[in-house]
């Protein structure tokens, strides 16, 4: 069984263009999202899906100076893009990551595929119903669901975002919902913007130290002895 993390990469985000190689503590914010996964005691292999845009390019170009696998697809149909790197990477489960969440915990991932074989699902998700913060978002799915799922899926919206076909089909698919015991809901650890990308930067300026890991647990002791970068 080859679980495989599947980090979705481009350089084209309309509001904040090129931010996954926008630098935090020294290495581009798409290094720290490998690098963190890499903790992971339970994901066998960790692949980049890239658009194949000239605009891209450069992200090809760090994947091989990082000695990351990649593969290289349709930058508008991400569900197209997904499959064939699952594909192309022979992947039986496949961990969905997104590279504008830089805060991605690994201890979290392991928990969610261990609950993911354990129970049997098809589609395992801790943000159908959030209680983690925003930026920790996990969605797990088998290979054989995400063939069905780039077979099935026609929309627009179906083809860009890859799990909105399982979502929307419990009838098909046996989702597992994983939730926290308390709700974090409320925190917001993704990068979508500029202030969103100094908010992390702080974090990695007092948390990150260099061959570690902090986790979850450890951003929000820190938060909640800092109320202004709370707020």
């Amino acid at each position: 069984m080859k679980v495989t993390a599947i980090i979705q990469a481009r350089m084209t985000s309309t509001r904040l263009p090129g931010k996954v190689l926008m630098n935090i503590e020294g290495k581009p914010m798409l290094w720290h999202v490998i690098n963190r996964l890499r903790f992971s005691k339970k994901l066998n292999d960790i692949t980049l899906a890239i658009p194949n845009t000239k605009k891209n390019d450069i992200l090809e170009k760090f994947a091989k100076n990082n000695k990351v696998k990649y593969f290289r697809g349709s930058e508008k149909d991400v569900l197209s893009r997904y499959y064939q790197a699952a594909k192309k990477f022979k992947c039986d489960v496949i961990v969905r990551i997104t590279s504008d969440c830089p805060l991605v915990d690994p201890k979290l991932v392991d928990l969610m595929i261990e609950k993911h074989l354990n129970s049997g699902a098809d589609f395992t998700s801790n943000c159908i119903e959030r209680t983690f913060p925003k930026g920790l978002d996990i969605e797990i799915f088998n290979f054989g669901v995400l063939e069905k799922t780039h077979k099935e899926a026609k929309g627009k919206f179906e083809k860009e975002h890859v799990v909105l076909y399982m979502e929307k089909h419990p009838e098909i698919f046996n989702i597992v919902q994983f939730k926290n015991r308390k709700d974090f809901s409320y925190l917001r650890w993704v990068v979508d913007n500029i202030k969103d990308l100094k908010f992390i930067r702080e974090i990695y300026k007092r948390l990150y130290k260099e061959g570690k890991i902090f986790l979850m647990e450890d951003v929000i002791t820190f938060l909640k002895k800092q109320s202004k970068l709370m707020k």
